[in-house]
């Protein structure tokens, strides 16, 4: 495909808009965002469905099974509440957190947040894998183990 020099310079242009430090932040918050956003459904989602589709009482489990699910669900809502505050945490940075007005350690500032809001999402994303599958995982246990 041919492009023409005018294209090409705003491409250019429009790289190096891109890859400034703060683009790369404003991207980082963006998708951190939308993770945050994705954990709180889920997290809806995963309580309506264990609620609606679960057994009703827990007691008619035999003990394996009752504390399997128990503890499958304790390790699901923890990692899930983990994956949310990270979301948070990304998404907001800590409160109180002070950024000094000097050009040289804004950039500095903006390189290190894009990392750490990468990272945070990057922890997120498999906290909230494990607590979808504990929590699916105790579904199945109440749907197959009969009870007493």
């Amino acid at each position: 495909m041919n492009f023409t020099p005018q294209q090409l310079r705003d491409a250019d242009r429009r790289v190096r808009e891109m890859s400034s430090p703060e683009r790369q932040l404003q991207g980082a918050l963006r998708q951190a965002e939308g993770y945050r956003n994705f954990l709180a459904t889920l997290t809806g989602l995963l309580t309506a469905v264990f609620v609606l589709k679960g057994q009703e009482n827990l007691s008619k489990l035999g003990d394996a099974p009752r504390w399997t699910v128990i503890g499958l669900l304790i390790t699901g809502f923890l990692a899930l509440i983990a994956a949310s505050w990270l979301g948070v945490v990304a998404v907001h940075g800590r409160p109180g957190e002070e950024i000094l007005l000097e050009a040289g350690r804004l950039l500095r500032y903006e390189k290190e947040r894009t990392r750490t809001v990468w990272r945070l999402v990057e922890w997120a994303r498999w906290l909230a894998l494990l607590g979808v599958l504990a929590v699916a995982a105790a579904v199945i246990v109440t749907w197959v183990c009969p009870g007493k």
